[in-house]
């Protein structure tokens, strides 16, 4: 069974780093690209950067390029989200997912390719 499991989530205080895990089980990172997904309470789901099953190219929104890079591991089976800088507005719980090849990264923004959901972790960033 297809799953996708989220871990390194906690509380920072602004300006802070934090990273973020997603290992991958029942599928391998070379067939499906690893979007992240954020929700702040009380808000919609927004997806914020992505890693290509192609090419681990990386793709980032621009409310967190800059401050956010997205690494794979393949042997671990694993996606990293390294989040540096951290604001007051990151906060939410984050979720990764996964998108077949034949999508890859396009409509990493909407959630709309997504085949799989992990259950997320929250990230608090407060004072």
């Amino acid at each position: 069974q297809e799953q996708l499991v989220e871990s390194g989530g906690g509380l920072v205080q602004p300006g802070g780093s934090l990273r973020l895990s997603c290992t991958v089980f029942g599928f391998t990172l070379d067939d499906y690209a690893i979007p992240w997904f954020r929700q702040a309470p009380g808000e919609g789901r927004e997806g914020v950067s992505c890693i290509s099953s192609r090419d681990g190219s990386p793709y980032y929104t621009d409310a967190v390029k800059g401050r956010f890079t997205i690494t794979r591991d393949i042997a671990k089976n694993t996606v990293y989200l390294q989040m540096n800088d951290l604001k007051p507005e990151d906060t939410g719980v984050y979720y990764c997912a996964a998108q077949r090849r034949r999508y890859d990264c396009a409509q990493y923004t909407n959630g709309r390719a997504v085949d799989y959901w992990g259950k997320g972790t929250l990230v608090t960033v407060s004072s």
